[in-house]
C-alpha cells in the first residue's frame, strides 16, 4: 500500500512570535498558550501531550498522556509507577513532552527531568477520579502481557467486589510526576514555512535565556 502525501500543505497564517513581545518566564507564555487552546472550538483536549521516555532497550519511546496541572516548577502527570514508561523514568530520568494545538497552529517542545510529586499530592488527585478509575488503575499491569480481554476484565470485576461499598484508595504503585524543565521551545506557524521558533533555556543561576531558532 501506498500513498503519496508530497501534496499535502498549508500556509500557515494566524500569527506571530516576537522577541520583544514575550515574557521572560515561559510559564507565562505556556499559561496564556494553554488558556487559548482551551478556550478554542477547535480544540476538545487541549492537556493532551506527547511524553517521549529512553526506554529500557535504549529506543525513544513516545505516548500521549493528560496533562493534570502545570505551575512554576514544571508539569503534572500521572500514571502507574511500574508502566514501561515508569521505568523507564526511574532508569533515565530524561525525558520530552510537546504539546501540538493544530488550529491555532502553535507547538511546544520541552526537555525536563522527572520527579515524583509527595504522596499526599498523589492521594489527593486520586480522590477526585472517577471509581472506574480508581479501580481501572488496581486491576491494571500496565504494560504487562496478558492472554485475553476476558482475563483483564475478571481483574476488574474482582476489586468492584474487594472494594464494595468502600472508598477505593491509591495504590502505591500509582501517582504523579512533575516534569521540571530545562528547555522550553515555542513554536508558531508563519507563512512560507518560515515559522517563529523560540526557545527558552534554564541557566545555572535559574533565570531564562531566550533565543530565536531559524526555521
Amino acid at each position: 500500500m501506498e500513498k503519496d502525501l508530497g501534496d499535502y500543505r498549508k500556509n500557515y497564517r494566524k500569527n506571530e512570535l516576537l522577541k520583544k513581545n514575550i515574557p521572560e518566564n515561559p510559564m507565562e507564555l505556556f499559561q496564556k498558550w494553554f488558556y487559548e487552546a482551551d478556550e478554542s472550538n477547535g480544540i476538545e483536549e487541549a492537556n493532551i501531550m506527547n511524553l517521549a521516555t529512553i526506554g529500557l532497550d535504549n529506543f525513544p519511546k513516545n505516548r500521549i498522556v493528560l496533562l493534570k496541572r502545570f505551575t512554576w516548577e514544571g508539569f503534572i502527570f500521572y500514571t502507574n509507577y511500574n508502566s514501561e514508561k515508569g521505568k523507564a523514568i526511574r532508569e533515565n530520568p530524561n525525558v520530552a513532552l510537546s504539546f501540538f494545538w493544530h488550529s491555532q497552529e502553535r507547538q511546544i517542545i520541552i526537555k525536563g527531568i522527572v520527579e515524583k510529586i509527595a504522596e499526599n499530592l498523589s492521594d489527593g488527585y486520586f480522590e477526585t477520579r472517577p471509581e472506574g478509575s480508581k479501580l481501572g488503575a488496581w486491576a491494571s499491569h500496565q504494560s504487562e502481557v496478558i492472554d485475553s480481554r476476558d482475563k483483564l476484565d475478571k481483574k476488574l470485576s474482582f476489586f468492584e467486589n474487594k472494594f464494595k461499598d468502600m472508598e477505593v484508595p491509591r495504590p502505591a504503585y500509582w501517582g504523579g510526576y512533575i516534569v521540571k524543565p530545562t528547555s522550553i521551545e515555542f513554536w508558531q506557524g508563519r507563512p512560507n514555512r518560515m515559522h517563529d521558533r523560540m526557545r527558552y533555556t534554564l541557566q545555572e543561576n535559574y533565570d531564562w535565556k531566550l533565543e530565536r531558532l531559524e526555521p
